[in-house]
């Protein structure tokens, strides 16, 4: 397989779709995402879905070549469907990964503003909340939820990051063979946070571009109060540990026995 279009010079894209009794949604978002950028591919990392799903993945794998399905033996959350996805890409030689909701919240017909992006960065954020990035449809309580969340990720690790928690996001294969994703643990929200944090302290180039969040119209939303506890636990503890290591630097510091860096990133339009 080659990559043909406007990004051949990117290599071989995989954009990958986990799902979770998404019937409702998983034939839209992947002919959408067909119709926007012909040359990528597509992989369907399904959790067994009891509605059907992946029946019907198989089915669009079977009429499309540039589409593939990763059955898995049951829900084990965001990140492992991830995961799983990531070492299949790899395994498979694709050169820019890419991850992608299935309930329509993410806009297939931006993937090129991330894209365009890569191109001087080594991941890309898919950013609510850089200039003219927006969410549609959220009751206020769920955008404050998030716009504190990534506040809180903010204060407590040092990402200069306006949308840490965000899951629209671009990565080259270098990326994600650099921050150890055998070491990744967290699970939901807290994942993306993760890989992130990962990214920057590994040194990798970091940028957002601003996209447009809409809220799901069919199905029904994986997020759930376990998952947000778990996020401020998780940031909390690695906060706690990266602050702790800062004051150690800054004594090597003040004594010549060494120096500290602060993770980076950039903004996109």
């Amino acid at each position: 397989m080659t990559t043909t279009g406007g990004f051949a010079d990117l290599g071989r894209i995989l954009v990958i779709i986990p799902t979770y009794n998404e019937a409702e949604n998983v034939e839209p978002i992947v002919g959408r995402l067909r119709a926007a950028l012909p040359e990528v591919h597509v992989l369907i990392a399904d959790d067994n879905s009891p509605d059907g799903t992946g029946d019907l993945a198989d089915k669009l794998a079977i009429d499309d070549d540039h589409v593939h399905v990763l059955h898995r033996r049951g829900k084990e959350g965001l990140g492992a469907a991830y995961i799983a996805g990531f070492q299949w890409g790899l395994g498979q030689g694709y050169d820019v990964l890419v991850e992608h909701d299935a309930d329509g919240s993410h806009q297939p017909e931006q993937l090129h503003r991330l894209l365009e992006a890569l191109r001087d960065a080594d991941l890309v954020l898919g950013s609510r909340y850089v200039k003219g990035g927006s969410v549609v449809n959220w009751p206020k309580s769920r955008e404050i939820l998030s716009r504190g969340g990534n506040i809180y990720t903010r204060l407590a690790l040092g990402v200069p990051l306006q949308d840490a928690t965000g899951g629209f996001r671009a990565f080259r294969r270098q990326t994600l063979e650099g921050i150890g994703l055998a070491e990744v643990a967290s699970a939901g929200y807290c994942f993306q946070v993760d890989l992130a944090w990962r990214a920057l302290k590994a040194g990798f180039r970091v940028a957002e571009v601003p996209i447009t969040f809409i809220e799901r119209e069919r199905g029904q939303s994986k997020m759930s109060q376990r998952i947000v506890v778990e996020a401020m636990l998780l940031v909390g503890r690695w906060g706690l540990a990266y602050r702790g290591n800062q004051v150690r630097q800054g004594v090597r510091k003040l004594t010549g026995r060494g120096s500290t860096d602060r993770p980076r990133a950039s903004q996109g339009s």
